[in-house]
C-alpha cells in the first residue's frame, strides 16, 4: 500500500483518468475506478469493487464494507456501480455474498444521505433512494423507481419498474411495477402517473396500466383469477406483459394489498 498523512490508495488498484480522490480516502487492493470520478473525503473503497465512469460519492461512504450476514465467510464478492451514479455522504454499501457473489448499483442512480446498500442487492439504472433509507439484503429494485426518505425494505422484497414509494414507510411485500405505493401499512394506491408522464407514457398507455390495477384489485377475484380475467379481456401491452411476468415469475413475498 501506499501511505501518506492524506491517504491509503493501494499500488494494485486501478485508477482512471481525471479522477478525484480527496484526502484521508482508502482504496484497497482490486478495486477498479473509472475516467472521470470524484471520491470525496474519508470514503472507504474496499477490494472487489468496479466503479463505472462520471461515479460521484462523497464524504464518509464506505463501499464493499463486510455484509451484514452469518453466512458471509470472507469469500471473493464484489460491488459494481454502473457510471453516472451519484452515492452522497454517509452511505454503507456492502459486498454480496455467496447466494449471488455480488452486489449491484445500476447506471445513473441518485442514493442520497445515510443510505444501506445491503449484500446481493440489486438496484436497476436511474433508481432514486432518498435520505435515510434502509435496504434488507437480496433485495430488487427496477430501473426509474423512486423510494422516499427513511424507508425501509425487507429482506427478499422486489420493487418493480417506474414505482414510487412514501416516506416513512416499511415495505414487506412485492411491489409490481408502476405503483404508487403509500400509507401505513403500505399499500396499493394508484398508479405512479407522475413518474410515468416523466418517462414519456401516453395518456392512452397510462390509462391502460390504471384498468389492469382496476381490475386486479377490485374484481373481487383472488389475484390468480384476476390476472386470467385481465388476459381475457384487455390486450396486453408491453407495459401489461411486464406487470403480468413480475407478478407471476418474479413475486416472492407476495404483492402488495389495497
Amino acid at each position: 500500500m501506499l501511505n501518506s498523512k492524506l491517504y491509503t490508495i493501494s499500488p494494485k488498484a486501478k485508477i482512471g483518468n481525471n479522477v478525484i480522490i480527496k484526502e484521508y480516502s482508502v482504496i484497497e487492493d482490486d478495486v477498479e475506478i473509472g475516467d472521470n470520478c470524484y471520491i470525496g473525503p474519508c470514503v472507504f473503497i474496499g477490494k472487489g469493487t468496479r466503479i463505472g465512469t462520471e461515479v460521484k460519492i462523497l464524504h464518509s461512504s464506505s463501499i464493499a464494507i463486510w455484509p451484514n450476514s452469518l453466512n458471509y465467510h470472507n469469500e471473493y464478492t464484489t460491488v459494481e456501480i454502473g457510471d453516472g451514479t451519484f452515492i452522497k455522504g454517509q452511505t454503507t454499501v456492502c459486498k454480496g455474498t455467496s447466494y449471488s457473489y455480488k452486489t449491484v448499483i445500476g447506471k445513473n442512480c441518485y442514493i442520497m444521505n445515510h443510505c444501506h446498500i445491503a449484500h446481493d442487492n440489486v438496484i436497476g439504472d436511474n433508481v432514486i433512494i432518498s435520505n435515510g433509507v434502509n435496504l434488507g439484503g437480496h433485495v430488487e429494485i427496477d430501473c426509474y423507481s423512486n423510494l422516499g426518505g427513511m424507508v425501509g425494505v425487507h429482506q427478499f422484497c422486489k420493487i418493480g419498474k417506474n414505482v414510487m414509494i412514501e416516506s416513512n414507510t416499511k415495505v414487506i411485500n412485492d411491489i409490481p411495477p408502476f405503483v404508487l405505493a403509500a400509507r401505513i401499512p403500505l399499500r396499493y394506491c394508484g398508479v405512479n402517473f407522475v413518474g410515468l408522464k416523466r418517462r414519456n407514457f401516453s395518456n392512452e398507455e397510462i390509462n391502460h396500466i390504471k384498468e389492469f390495477y382496476r381490475l386486479f384489485y377490485n374484481s373481487g377475484l383472488n389475484y390468480s383469477q384476476a390476472l386470467e380475467k385481465i388476459k381475457s379481456e384487455l390486450e396486453i401491452t408491453p407495459p401489461l406483459k411486464d406487470i403480468i411476468d413480475f407478478i407471476e415469475t418474479r413475486s416472492t413475498r407476495g404483492i402488495i394489498r389495497k
